[in-house]
């Protein structure tokens, strides 16, 4: 369904929502809001998927790294790159703004970059020579791998996850229902004449449409299912992780994120401010945004200045408009009751903290809501506030002002702040001192990824997009790079014919060389 029509009716148009998803209109009556038509799998198709994957797993992993990672990237590269508009103008009919949407598109342009593939080249096979032998060190991939992205981005999850085909693994995917169409026409109109371009087998890429929960439990009761690509909310992925490694599947968890920002005493506050309004992108149902800032005290009234300034250029409207950074919040009920929380334990209204219409009429039957920033004074016990604690998932941010402190103590609690958070997807820094970024930079292990003076979510070569440990990536958390996380590590010698016995002792005959 086209996302302006929620904007031009609302009610009219969550209506005509829910009666599509219950079968209740039948194809030859649909309104001229429709944009496009999926297919809903039935439970013998998303097993014959599931079948031929299997089967395509075995062939495909015998084409060579050059085809199945460099020639493939290099090909869908180009693919992306001629087709982004039509891209973006899918991504906006979901419902993403137009910045959004590009946003997202180069995100995909970057995972496929020339950069980008050298990467993964690098770290998918590692050759040396000893003597008569070659000795190799690869990563072989786990088989089938099924994907089940979020609703808020299904058409770059999946893009993501088609880099575990360049491990040689089969891939299936789940197109969900409220956002179908993206996902099936990058993998249909893209990514499949790619494959049948370097003569990959049947099989390779497969993609069904339908719920989740009966379709991720036939992804674990199918013996052909290596490791499931799970996205969701922390609680749920958690559970699910429990029944992945009980059913013998490799779980691997992208689920919330509640990033964090640091702004010290010497940076640069407009700059940062700027980076902080990333917070509201997508009003603030995005995972990899800022959650929560904390401010060295001796600049917070001036950050607060120049954030709450930035702010106001933060607008509703329809998706298509360029400058439009907000979506709509169906259900605000849970941002009303985190902003009160927030407000009932101490912390001061900055900015926002209504509902209102896409002109920005306050209205509290309005879909939209003011980009809110609450003022947490004090670090000590800024967690026991939901917003600071938990991942808001709507446009709220709240700014904790630490403590006044000596330097070297506020850097201790800046670090260990960071480094206690449940969550752990993407943290940020902002710092001219080279001895305070090298101290963060050293001493902060939690999250997937770190950033120093920069966009919290601006894609870059090399680094990964998604990925983190703690309650964002669970037991097995980490960056995640899906072609490293859906294969294994291999060792391989090949000898021209050692004998054996002596091969046994090399080590030991090499430090006997040495000694003589």
């Amino acid at each position: 369904m086209d996302s302006g029509t929620l904007l031009e009716d609302a009610f009219a148009g969550l209506t005509l929502k829910r009666k599509l998803e219950q079968g209740r209109i039948r194809p030859e009556n649909l309104p001229a809001a429709i944009v496009g038509r999926v297919a809903k799998a039935d439970r013998a198709t998303v097993d014959a998927a599931l079948e031929a994957a299997a089967v395509a797993a075995g062939q495909w992993v015998s084409f060579p790294l050059e085809t199945r990672l460099e020639r493939f990237g290099e090909l869908l590269h180009a693919r992306l790159a001629e087709k982004a508009q039509e891209i973006t103008e899918i991504l906006v009919a979901e419902g993403h703004p137009l910045a959004l949407a590009r946003w997202q598109v180069s995100g995909m342009l970057e995972c496929f970059g020339p950069e980008s593939l050298g990467f993964y080249r690098s770290q998918m096979l590692q050759e040396f020579h000893r003597g008569e032998r070659r000795i190799e060190v690869r990563r072989r991939p786990d088989g089938v791998v099924c994907l089940n992205p979020p609703q808020n981005a299904p058409l770059s999850s999946a893009l993501l996850g088609v880099t575990s085909l360049m491990a040689g693994n089969s891939l299936v995917i789940r197109a969900p229902r409220s956002a179908p169409l993206g996902v099936m026409y990058v993998l249909h109109e893209i990514v499949v004449p790619v494959l049948d371009e370097i003569g990959a087998p049947p099989g390779t890429l497969n993609v069904v449409c339908g719920d989740p929960a009966p379709m991720l439990s036939a992804w674990l009761d199918s013996p052909h299912v290596d490791d499931v690509m799970y996205f969701g909310s922390s609680e749920n992925g958690i559970r699910f992780q429990e029944r992945c490694i009980a059913a013998g599947k490799k779980p691997i968890l992208e689920l919330a994120g509640n990033d964090a920002v640091v702004i010290w005493k010497d940076a640069d506050l407009d700059l940062a401010a700027e980076a902080l309004t990333e917070s509201f992108y997508g009003s603030g149902q995005l995972c990899m945004i800022p959650n929560q800032v904390v401010v060295h005290p001796a600049v917070a009234d001036e950050l607060i200045e120049h954030l709450v300034r930035h702010v106001g250029h933060i607008l509703p409207g329809h998706p298509s408009q360029p400058d439009v950074l907000l979506t709509p919040v169906l259900r605000n009920e849970k941002f009303f009751q985190c902003l009160q929380d927030a407000l009932d334990k101490g912390a001061e209204l900055a900015c926002g903290g209504h509902a209102m219409q896409a002109d920005e009429t306050r209205d509290p039957a309005g879909i939209f809501l003011e980009p809110t920033v609450v003022v947490v004074r004090g670090l000590e016990s800024a967690r026991e506030i939901d917003a600071v604690r938990h991942e808001t998932f709507f446009p709220l941010l709240p700014l904790v002002i630490a403590e006044e402190a000596p330097d070297e103590v506020l850097l201790e609690r800046f670090i260990g702040h960071l480094n206690t958070n449940e969550y752990g997807l993407r943290n940020s820094l902002w710092a001219k001192d080279p001895e305070v970024v090298e101290q963060v930079l050293a001493r902060v292990t939690v999250g997937g990824l770190l950033k120093v003076n920069d966009s919290h979510i601006g894609f870059l070569p090399y680094l990964p997009t998604h990925g983190g440990t703690g309650l964002t990536g669970g037991v097995f958390g980490e960056a995640n790079y899906p072609i490293l996380r859906t294969s294994h590590i291999q060792g391989v010698s090949v000898s021209t014919g050692s004998r054996p016995r002596e091969a046994v002792f090399d080590a030991w005959k090499a430090l006997e060389a040495r000694r003589s």
